[in-house]
């Protein structure tokens, strides 16, 4: 839908997901870039994490955000096909040692949405959820992001913060524009894309059996979103 500061209806997931200890079958997906679980989350501005707060949250790109004018925010999960092959084949490389089959995904895409007030910008983002019933992951995908002044949280906060995460750039000048930090950065050397754990308590993605917490690498830009049926 297309509005200022709204958010879907209740989506029920076609599996559980477990958030860090918490089981949950349904997910909103928050026009002012995140996700959450236990009811719609309006607030249009963004608090750093940790935010030692009530709120179990996944926030690709928390601002002020307004798709009235242009932009979609679209929602869809499979629990077959070659996209969830696509994805249980990418979280194997960076995680190499849990030989994950994925047996669902969640994915939602902000395709070209614009900052408050209706600004013409165009930013594209994404957030994908995946598990396979014990391991749960999280993929965060950043296409083009348009400069703003405004401030942006990126990443991932838990109730009272007993876990949390902030892609490095969040809450600087870094985030937005041609060289953002987001889109040129990762954990996992795809520049754009950011995976996490997120069913215990690891806050550190390994690739290749290294630590990898906040690499910025700067060398040809693959493609980072999944492509689904809209």
């Amino acid at each position: 839908s297309q509005s200022d500061d709204g958010s879907s209806p209740a989506i029920s997931l076609l599996r559980s997901f477990n958030y860090f200890g918490h089981s949950y079958s349904q997910i909103y997906v928050n026009h002012n870039g995140d996700l959450t679980f236990t009811g719609p989350y309006y607030s249009y501005t963004p608090q750093q994490f940790p935010m030692y707060g009530s709120t179990d949250i996944i926030a690709p790109f928390w601002t002020d955000l307004d798709n009235r004018g242009n932009g979609n925010i679209y929602y869809v999960q499979y629990t077959s096909g070659s996209l969830l092959q696509q994805v249980t084949q990418d979280i194997n490389t960076y995680f190499p040692a849990l030989n994950f089959q994925a047996n669902w995904i969640f994915i939602a895409t902000w395709h070209e949405v614009a900052y408050y007030p209706m600004t013409g910008t165009r930013t594209t983002f994404q957030a994908v959820l995946t598990t396979n019933g014990q391991y749960s992951f999280v993929l965060m995908n950043y296409g083009s992001i348009a400069s703003t002044s405004r401030s942006i949280q990126a990443g991932y906060d838990t109730i009272s913060s007993s876990h949390h995460f902030t892609i490095p750039g969040s809450f600087s000048s870094n985030a937005t524009g041609p060289n953002s930090a987001f889109s040129l950065g990762s954990n996992v050397n795809i520049p754009g894309r950011w995976a996490f754990r997120v069913d215990h308590g690891s806050l550190v993605c390994h690739f290749n059996g290294k630590r990898t917490e906040s690499l910025r690498l700067f060398f040809c830009k693959t493609e980072p979103m999944y492509h689904g049926n809209r």
